[in-house]
């Protein structure tokens, strides 16, 4: 049982964050939904959100991860104190694509790969 524990513990938490959680980000969370390694979620940055990105959601996450520059510059502005200790990467990743496109799975894999674990 302790081991169980520790498993679950040892999981990484990532944040993935676009600008309105509908496609990009939303994509990146229905891609490690399952992963025995990392728990996810995903937010945006703007009012008309699926989900805003909150204080609390940087708190809880071990790694931040961003499709465009100006995500991490605004995440760094608006929730300076909440983001001051977390790791955000930007994936460079342009808002052309729908919800679950082949070429943005594709894209996300090839961005995520030096940093998380792909194997499933």
């Amino acid at each position: 049982m302790l081991l169980l524990v520790h498993e679950i513990a040892a999981r990484e938490k990532i944040l993935f964050v676009c600008a309105r959680n509908k496609i990009r980000s939303l994509t990146a969370e229905r891609l490690f939904a399952d992963s025995p390694r990392y728990d996810v979620k995903s937010r945006g940055l703007s009012k008309e959100s699926r989900i805003r990105l909150s204080a609390k959601d940087l708190a809880w996450a071990d790694r931040v991860f961003v499709m465009e520059k100006n995500h991490k510059n605004r995440i760094t502005s608006d929730h300076r104190e909440a983001a001051s200790g977390v790791e955000i990467i930007c994936l460079f990743i342009e808002d052309i694509y729908q919800p679950m496109q082949p070429e943005l799975i594709e894209i996300l894999q090839e961005r995520l790969e030096p940093y998380l674990d792909l194997r499933e």
